[in-house]
């Protein structure tokens, strides 16, 4: 076998792999749920212009050196050099759309866009002239006198890529930076190891690179939509559940505001007061998608307690032991527990209900603890109207990594930990 022959084969192998990295990032790309259209639709794009790229580069390879394959070689050298340089430009406006610029306004991809077709204009005028390039009569590429314009005019582009990656790094993800360096950098190197050396093999690895890191920011961003739609979803379920609070507990209250207005208005003013900052908090908690801090979460619960107490007069009792305060949690952590504490452990005929609320902070992070006397409830959810505890633990694994465990109380009870790294 020849040396021709071997880098033939090597490069063949190379273009199959990045061929079917390139159509399986097409086919994730078109699979990808259109919440982001931009972005679905430049994948779409890229991925079309790499395959099509990579499918040149293959016809060429198999082309290279036969007479009889002249003419057609120099259409496929053409389009094998449209389709390469035209991802620069694609790749930054992304780069600038990743980084929070106007990439369409922007100077940077006016510039990109501006080299870019003076490239594409020396391209068009290369099959009819010999001072870029040209075929011999063996079909073997030779370089012309202005074959460095070719070079220099794609390789500003993946400079300025470069460039922008670095300047920008701290606007996007670092798992973006980092994709962005692997896929750039490796191109750049080879246009200049291509100014001076034939490094048409070197394409080939450096497309692939690039093709590899674009996958994998498309992964990336599915498994990031996927998140957030998981975090949606159970923000919403949050959301249903608070409107649908249940309704005995304010048929309850309320019947218990109007008796106290006549036998203690003091205590129905306190009671309206707490019942006011109970549904205040409640349907704020609606509009929230991000941590708040304990402080606020513990005078939902302080304000749902009392307007309890004041309908099981001398059957509730609460106690609170939280120095620890300094943390955040979701929205609708505590209060839920609590309330399901109630809900379960309250009992007419059996002795009062005690509810403990203790904080404190680990070496870890932070720590919930809430213990009830009576009666101890499932961690299942059961299909009422108020916010489950699967919720709950779902969220908190969400939105800040937290856990939450249900254990039975010792001598009766339960006890609900809540700890947040």
């Amino acid at each position: 076998m020849t040396e021709l022959e071997l880098s033939t084969q090597v490069l063949l192998i190379v273009l199959g792999a990045a061929i079917m990295l390139a159509l399986l990032g097409l086919v994730v790309s078109v699979s990808m749920p259109a919440s982001d259209r931009w972005n679905k639709r430049f994948f779409i794009a890229y991925f079309t212009v790499l395959v099509l790229y990579i499918g040149f580069c293959t016809a060429d390879a198999f082309t290279y050196r036969r007479p009889d394959m002249r003419a057609a070689q120099t259409v496929i050298y053409y389009f094998e050099t449209l389709f390469c340089t035209l991802l620069l430009p694609m790749l930054t406006a992304y780069i600038l759309r990743c980084s929070g610029e106007d990439w369409l306004h922007s100077p940077v991809f006016r510039l990109a866009a501006a080299l870019w077709g003076l490239g594409f204009v020396l391209l068009n005028i290369a099959p009819f002239t010999t001072w870029l390039y040209y075929a011999t009569p063996e079909n073997s590429f030779c370089r012309g006198p202005l074959y460095p314009l070719v070079i220099i005019l794609p390789g500003s582009i993946a400079v300025l890529d470069l460039a922008c990656v670095i300047r920008w790094r701290f606007r996007m993800p670092r798992r973006y930076f980092v994709a962005f360096l692997v896929g750039i950098f490796p191109i750049v190197l080879t246009l200049l190891v291509h100014l001076v050396y034939s490094a048409f093999d070197l394409f080939g690895i450096s497309i692939s690179i690039c093709a590899f890191s674009m996958f994998l920011i498309i992964l990336y961003d599915q498994g990031a939509q996927i998140l957030r739609q998981e975090r949606e979803i159970a923000n919403q379920r949050a959301s249903i559940a608070v409107l649908q609070m249940r309704p005995h507990f304010i048929y309850n209250t309320m019947m218990s505001i109007y008796y106290l207005c006549r036998q203690d208005p003091d205590l129905a003013q306190r009671v309206t007061l707490d019942f006011t900052t109970y549904l205040r908090k409640n349907f704020t908690a609606i509009a929230s998608d991000r941590l708040i801090p304990f402080s606020e979460e513990l005078e939902h619960t302080r304000a749902y307690l009392a307007v309890e107490q004041a309908q099981f007069d001398g059957r509730l009792f609460v106690d609170y032991d939280t120095p620890h305060m300094d943390f955040s949690l979701p929205p609708l952590t505590l209060q839920p527990i609590v309330e399901n504490a109630v809900k379960h452990g309250m009992d007419p005929d059996a002795e009062p209900l005690h509810i403990w609320i203790r904080t404190s902070g680990t070496d870890s992070g932070s720590e919930i603890t809430v213990e009830n006397s009576g009666a101890s409830f499932e961690p299942a959810d059961d299909g009422e109207p108020h916010i489950a505890l699967g919720n709950i633990r779902q969220r908190l694994e969400m939105m800040c990594r937290g856990q939450m465990t249900i254990t039975p109380r010792e001598g009766g009870g339960t006890v609900v930990k809540v700890t947040i790294p």
